[in-house]
């Protein structure tokens, strides 16, 4: 009895904390394919939400991002971190499965060409698709030309720090600084001159 106990601890021990990622990405899930509405903060003035749906957070006060890498939809190992350094970064969180997702996916692709010699770089974060055919098609239907990361479990949404510019709904697009900072967010679908408001203030700061 002594052994057994020990090992019953453990065991929920390890069930409480797979309840609280399911409990999170649950909660993520529940906001899918949003509108992109308004997204409040409970920070408070440490960030910004502007008429358009972007929440910015201030140079200052900006958190730094988690490590993002694994394995991309076409099986590629990609580590964001240490390919991108010392560049921007937007990721876009999305699912093949997710109407606003197609309907921005142009906007992301048109952006993300334009803004390449600018150092600036894009990735997908692909989640909810169980496998990865249908995020192939996904990319081949609309021409995206940057990777994705394959997260179907939402893992790689749950290392955000709580309290940052963290991904809030599927879609979103969280834009990364050039010192791996997160620095803004939209939640919902994005159409292109939102996404250069996003990114053309970090390009020119110093």
């Amino acid at each position: 009895m002594a052994l057994t106990r020990p090992l019953r601890r453990r065991t929920d021990v390890r069930r409480a904390a797979q309840l609280g990622a399911v409990v999170a990405v649950s909660a993520l899930a529940l906001s899918a394919c949003g509108s992109g509405a308004k997204v409040s903060s409970s920070q408070g003035s440490r960030y910004v939400t502007s008429s358009s749906g972007i929440v910015t957070a201030a140079k200052s006060g900006r958190q730094t991002a988690p490590e993002l890498s694994g394995k991309t939809i076409e099986g590629k190992t990609l580590d964001v971190n240490s390919a991108y350094k010392g560049k921007i970064v937007v990721l876009n969180v999305w699912g093949s499965w997710c109407p606003p997702c197609r309907a921005e996916a142009g906007n992301l692709a048109k952006v993300s060409r334009d803004l390449k010699s600018k150092g600036v770089e894009f990735v997908g974060i692909n989640t909810r698709d169980t496998s990865t055919g249908p995020a192939k098609a996904f990319e081949k239907s609309y021409d995206v030309p940057y990777p994705s990361l394959y997260d179907p479990t939402g893992k790689l949404l749950l290392r955000f720090p709580s309290g940052s510019l963290n991904p809030q709904a599927i879609p979103s697009t969280v834009v990364i600084d050039r010192d791996g900072r997160i620095a803004a967010r939209k939640a919902g679908g994005v159409e292109e001159d939102t996404l250069r408001k996003m990114i053309d203030p970090l390009i020119t700061e110093k």
